[in-house]
């Protein structure tokens, strides 16, 4: 791994962190990938800080850095609401009920699809798989499933959630 000289605009720390999460890792085996989704748990998404700082340990472009990111779905670019849900829409989930979730969830937080609520509160996304396929449909709420829900059960979950509950 290459040395990086700390970045001038280090908004809070940031590079700190990305050389962390990446230099932290189980695995000796790094790629820009593996490393991107390292930051990506540390942080809760990738900032250009991230983007930057992951170039520079390897000794690659900005560019070649950002077309790995900016690939797969999964990775935010932007900060996540302080509660993330996650809505299962794979084969299982789907067939036992999950778009009648979809459509309460986004009822209720006035959302057309997937996406962040007005006041920062909440970012609910589609999963293709939360491996609970044993009790579906599934949400995940900050990461803790809830399975064998309802459109009611699933709201009441997301609301219990909102209200500090």
């Amino acid at each position: 791994m290459v040395e990086t000289a700390q970045l001038s605009s280090d908004a809070g720390g940031i590079n700190d962190r990305v050389r962390e999460a990446i230099s932290s890792g189980k695995r000796p085996t790094r790629t820009i990938l593996s490393s991107l989704l390292a930051v990506h748990d540390e942080l809760g998404y990738l900032p250009d800080e991230a983007i930057r700082e992951t170039a520079a340990i390897f000794d690659t472009t900005i560019n070649e850095v950002w077309g790995v990111a900016s690939f797969y779905t999964n990775f935010r670019f932007t900060p996540p609401g302080r509660h993330v849900v996650e809505v299962c829409w794979g084969p299982t989930c789907h067939l036992a009920g999950a778009p009648a979730l979809i459509d309460s969830i986004q009822h209720m937080l006035r959302l057309s699809g997937e996406g962040d609520t007005e006041d920062g509160g909440v970012s609910l996304k589609y999963n293709t798989c939360l491996g609970a396929c044993a009790q579906p449909p599934v949400l995940s709420i900050d990461h803790h499933l809830v399975g064998r829900l309802t459109a009611d059960s699933a709201a009441r979950a997301v609301s219990r959630v909102l209200d500090g509950a």
